[in-house]
């Protein structure tokens, strides 16, 4: 049986229907798409409201996170009442607040290259919301090798940028892309932050070149990668050209999915020793003993100025190479810092240079304030 339009929906998408680009036509073909959302997050969150109120009759999420209060700044699909939900629920709820209409199918799991094709293959395109590189190297290859189009985003504190990858003649994300970068040079959201508004931004414009691939009208960013500049509010755009030699080419010998942590350099962590780390209360523990201790605190001056620890010292990452010599060689030291991937950092760099007595203090200032010091800021 045909699709159609209720009544109801007819007024729900009026202003859709009479667009001579979309009309009942393309309304319906929304209505028949099935449109793969891959993360609930800063890029997901305005994906999923505008593809929910433009119409779109299925939407799978692919998200098993839960909301933090940290990431209502960004996300708008959650709210307050939603923070220790799973994601998946919170985000399910207000899209379908938006449009009861719309049929949500839930993938509460991490994309893996296990159960990617199975989840891809049930969808015509996969709208990109991650924040890693090992997913989005999957996801890339996985459209290549199932013919999805992937309508990709990624944004970093004031800048972002979006593309359409892996459509039968046009460039995939390796062509841009072909070697990701060293492990740890880019830092996370979560580590060099970014402007709220910025996904919003972006995550529009993914959505709005899903709907125009539905349509088939328009011309996408097929070939075409848009930068966005948020602090100086500017545009630009660079032309991409399909790599021939690239790895997921259709003349590629690449046929099946990897490991994608091992792709980006992401190497299983090993069993550390006992002593490597302290918990933060055996920190604390050390001060109060009035042991001599260096508490040296690696972050940025702007985080310090958040939330610190009254007996640290503030040198951040960055400059201890140059700042060694006001830590004695002899001296106990802890370093910490957000959460104690950069701390942990700077304990290697420290005992390169012949610093026995240095240790990392686990889960950083965040953990510091989950177990010692409630009224310590966390961010």
């Amino acid at each position: 049986m045909a699709t159609t339009l209720t009544n109801e929906e007819i007024q729900r998408f009026s202003r859709h229907l009479i667009l001579p680009e979309v009309g009942m036509e393309g309304q319906i073909k929304l209505k028949d798409a099935k449109v793969l959302l891959v993360g609930t997050g800063g890029l997901g969150a305005p994906m999923g409201l505008y593809l929910a109120a433009a119409g779109i009759g299925t939407i799978g999420l692919v998200d098993f996170d839960v909301v933090d209060a940290s990431n209502l700044q960004r996300q708008v699909i959650h709210g307050t009442k939603d923070i220790g939900r799973k994601k998946i629920d919170s985000a399910a709820d207000r899209m379908l607040d938006i449009n009861p209409n719309l049929n949500i199918v839930k993938h509460e799991v991490p994309l893996t290259s296990e159960n990617a094709r199975a989840i891809v293959e049930q969808y015509d395109i996969v709208a990109d919301g991650t924040d890693n590189f090992p997913t989005r190297y999957l996801v890339n290859d996985v459209c290549v090798l199932t013919n999805k189009p992937n309508v990709y985003g990624s944004i970093f504190r004031f800048e972002g940028q979006s593309s359409v990858f892996a459509t039968e003649d046009g460039p995939c994300y390796r062509c841009l892309y072909p070697e990701p970068p060293p492990p740890g040079l880019v830092p996370s959201c979560a580590e060099g932050g970014v402007l709220g508004i910025l996904p919003g931004v972006v995550g529009l414009i993914q959505a709005t070149e899903v709907v125009k691939l539905i349509l088939g009208t328009g011309q996408s960013l097929k070939g075409r990668l848009m930068l966005y500049d948020a602090l100086n509010m500017k545009f630009r755009e660079l032309k991409l050209r399909r790599n021939p030699d690239c790895p997921s080419g259709k003349c590629s010998v690449v046929k099946d999915l990897i490991d994608y942590k091992q792709f980006c350099g992401i190497l299983p962590e090993a069993p550390a020793p006992v002593t490597a780390d302290l918990d933060p209360t055996e920190v604390k523990a050390l001060i109060d003993s009035g042991e001599d201790l260096i508490l040296v605190d690696v972050r940025e001056p702007h985080e310090y100025q958040i939330a610190f620890i009254s007996k640290a010292t503030l040198i951040p990452l960055g400059q201890l190479p140059n700042r060694l010599s006001e830590l004695p060689k002899e001296a106990n030291i802890v370093c910490h810092c957000k959460s104690g991937m950069r701390s942990a950092k700077a304990v290697d760099l420290l005992k390169q240079n012949g610093y026995q007595r240095v240790r990392n203090m686990k889960g950083g200032i965040l953990a510091w304030s989950d177990k010692v010091d409630p009224s310590v800021a966390k961010y």
